[in-house]
């Protein structure tokens, strides 16, 4: 992928993963305000569970979103650094393709395949 093409398309990315953060943090103020005015009595109230999942939900959803964001920002240091599009581990070139589908991706098919098996073992 073409390094000015990669930087728009991560620039966009990194756009929507801050208005994601934004959205999920301002629904995540409304729902601890939401679980504070309910009983505390969690064990006994149905929505206290409910509130509580949703909590869990929305900070999961914050907290990928946020390393998104640095994965982004790591993927456009590597474009300043004329690096990009580089494997990480073994160096060869990362295929178009995986770079359509994940402009910030650090590793070829090959690593990145190896990597998720020894993560398996």
């Amino acid at each position: 992928m073409d390094p000015d093409n990669a930087r728009g398309s991560l620039d966009i990315a990194r756009a929507e993963a801050i208005e994601l953060i934004d959205q999920m943090s301002a629904r995540l103020a409304s729902v601890v305000d939401a679980a504070a005015e309910a009983t505390a009595d969690d064990e006994h109230d149905p929505e206290g569970s409910t509130l509580a999942f949703e909590r869990g939900q929305l900070v999961a959803q914050i907290e990928r979103s946020q390393v998104k964001v640095v994965e982004i920002d790591i993927a456009l240091e590597r474009i300043a650094l004329g690096t990009y599009g580089i494997c990480e581990r073994c160096g060869t070139q990362i295929g178009p393709a995986r770079l359509e589908v994940l402009p910030a991706a650090r590793l070829c098919i090959t690593c990145a395949n190896a990597r998720d098996q020894s993560r398996h073992w």
